[in-house]
C-alpha cells in the first residue's frame, strides 16, 4: 500500500477546537459518544495544517484502535462534506421497509401454528407455515426465516 496521501486535511482553528472539545468525551454532565471521540482524536492527528501534529496513517490507526482504510475514508469524507460531517450520523438513504407481518397478520400466523396441522403431518414446520400463509393469500410471499423470527418473537 502506498504512503500517498489522496485527502489532506488542514483544520482551521475553530475546528480544531471543536475536535478537541469532543476528543475529552465529556459535554458538561454527558458523556460523547465513543465513535465521536475516537474520529476528533484521530482527526486532530491527521491534521497537517500549522498548528498540526500530522502523525501517519499506520500510527494513528494502532493508537486509536482504527484501520487504516477507516482512516482514509474519514479524510475523504472531511474533504468532501467538511470535518464536522464526522461527527454525524449518517442519513439514510431510503425509508425502512414496512415488516411483512403486521399485527393482524401476525394473529392469524398464530391461529394457523396453533390450529391442526395438515394431514400426514404430527406439527407445523415454518415452512409448512410460510406456505400456508401464502395459500391464504394473507402475504404474498413469505420465507420460513421470516416465520420463524415472527414465532420467536411472540413466543
Amino acid at each position: 500500500m502506498s504512503n500517498r496521501k489522496l485527502y489532506r486535511i488542514k483544520l482551521t482553528d475553530e475546528e480544531r477546537e471543536t475536535f478537541a472539545k469532543v476528543a475529552t468525551g465529556k459535554r458538561g454532565k454527558l458523556n460523547i459518544a465513543a465513535w465521536k471521540v475516537q474520529r476528533a482524536n484521530a482527526m486532530l492527528k491527521c491534521d497537517e495544517g500549522h498548528d498540526g501534529p500530522a502523525w501517519q496513517d499506520q500510527q494513528i490507526a494502532e493508537a486509536f484502535g482504527v484501520t487504516t482504510r477507516s482512516l482514509e475514508n474519514w479524510r475523504k469524507q472531511a474533504t468532501e462534506q467538511g470535518p464536522m460531517s464526522l461527527l454525524e450520523r449518517k442519513q439514510r438513504q431510503s425509508p425502512p421497509t414496512p415488516p411483512i407481518l403486521d399485527g393482524e397478520k401476525e394473529a392469524k400466523l398464530t391461529k394457523i401454528a396453533c390450529s391442526t396441522p395438515p394431514e400426514g403431518r404430527s406439527r407445523w414446520t415454518l415452512q409448512l407455515l410460510a406456505d400456508k400463509l401464502v395459500e391464504l393469500e394473507v402475504v404474498e410471499s413469505i420465507s420460513a426465516d421470516t416465520v420463524g423470527r415472527v414465532q420467536k418473537k411472540t413466543s
